[in-house]
C-alpha cells in the first residue's frame, strides 16, 4: 500500500513530538487545536490544513520546511541518514545536519 502524504505528514510530526518527551496534551494546548484532531492528523486520518500544520510546527517549535522535507524524503523511499556531528557555517557557529545517499534525490540540499 502507498504511504499517503497526510500519512507521513503525521508520521513526521509524531516522531519529533516524541523525540521531544512531550504529550499530545501539550502539544495540542500549544498549538490551541483539539488533543483529538492532533491526534487524528498523527495517525494520518485527518489531513492538515496548512494554517493547523503552522500552529502544531510552531507548537514543536520546527519550522515547516523541515517537516516536508523529512516527508518528501520518506516518500521518495530514500530516508536521510543523521549525522551526530555539527558542521560549522563559516561564522563559528554549528548546525546539526542531515546526509542524503548519493544520486537519491534530485533537489539540492543547503545548510541552514
Amino acid at each position: 500500500m502507498t504511504l499517503l502524504l497526510r500519512e507521513a505528514i503525521g508520521d513526521s510530526l509524531r516522531r519529533r513530538r516524541t523525540t521531544q518527551s512531550r504529550t499530545l496534551r501539550e502539544v495540542s494546548t500549544s498549538a490551541q487545536v483539539s488533543l483529538g484532531y492532533l491526534s487524528e492528523v498523527e495517525r494520518g486520518r485527518k489531513e492538515a490544513s496548512s494554517e493547523l500544520l503552522a500552529a502544531i510546527c510552531k507548537a514543536l517549535e520546527v519550522p515547516i520546511s523541515d517537516v516536508l522535507f523529512e516527508v518528501s524524503v520518506s516518500m521518495s523511499g530514500d530516508a536521510p541518514v543523521p549525522v551526530t556531528t555539527e558542521v560549522a557555517d563559516g561564522v563559528g557557529a554549528t548546525a546539526p545536519r542531515m546526509v542524503i545517499p548519493q544520486g537519491k534525490i534530485d533537489v539540492p540540499v543547503f545548510a541552514a
